[in-house]
């Protein structure tokens, strides 16, 4: 298995399992894809894979439809993604996604984060060249041959794919996007979820005491309501 696999592994077993959390996040996202693309998902394929995210996070039918509804009206705040570089405690290495309707505060709030935990907060580039942004895609397992498939799937960029208990999951580069959920869609395979993750090329193994205080930069940051994912290069525990 590759760094794609050992990556999704760890994240499994972290805390991004709050459900008001999660549907915030994707409220956000819901109105980046209407303000890009429109509301209507048959013609705007960000918007429909975030409608798919949302069934798969149990989020209710109208909630969605009152976001697409709410994203289109003209005078909603509209959210920016601005992607956020730092260096926690013991030279690991953050990056943070936001999506915010005033950069200024969120700079504000993600500065004092950094400075109230003995971290650095960086400039643009600073570390964003250390992770691999990659995309990623959930089917069904039933009635597939993963090897099959990925052989089938190189073409359209897929570089991993392996099966868990959720389905099979496959990884490629961000650009590749389009061109696989395009492919599934022809060949009427259900996409269960879908999203965009970024992959530390190297990780840093740390001490318990040392990443105790890694941990509680991450905390403080992955609290704030503008952040939508935190990436580090902390090598994490994949133990249960």
């Amino acid at each position: 298995m590759g760094r794609a696999f050992e990556f999704r592994k760890a994240r499994k077993m972290k805390r991004w399992s709050a459900m008001a959390k999660t549907f915030t996040r994707i409220g956000k996202d819901i109105a980046m894809a209407v303000s890009e693309g429109g509301p209507n998902p048959d013609t705007n394929s960000r918007l429909r894979a975030v409608m798919q995210n949302a069934k798969s996070a149990n989020m209710p039918k109208d909630t969605v439809e009152r976001a697409i509804k709410k994203a289109s009206d003209k005078d909603t705040a509209h959210y920016k993604e601005v992607l956020f570089e730092g260096y926690a405690p013991h030279g690991i290495a953050i990056l943070i996604e936001t999506a915010t309707d005033n950069n200024n505060r969120t700079v504000a709030n993600i500065r004092s984060y950094f400075n109230k935990c003995n971290g650095t907060f960086g400039t643009q580039g600073s570390v964003e060249f250390m992770f691999d942004h990659t995309c990623n895609f959930r089917i069904p397992a039933e009635g597939q041959d993963v090897e099959e498939l990925e052989l089938e799937m190189i073409d359209f960029g897929v570089e991993e794919i392996f099966e868990d208990e959720d389905g099979i999951l496959m990884y490629a580069p961000f650009e590749s996007f389009g061109a696989i959920q395009k492919e599934l869609e022809n060949r009427g395979l259900e996409i269960l979820s879908s999203g965009f993750e970024r992959i530390p090329q190297v990780t840093k193994e740390l001490t318990a005491e040392e990443a105790a205080d890694v941990e509680k930069l991450l905390e403080k940051i992955e609290e704030d309501d503008d952040v939508m994912n935190v990436y580090h290069s902390m090598q994490e525990n994949t133990e249960e």
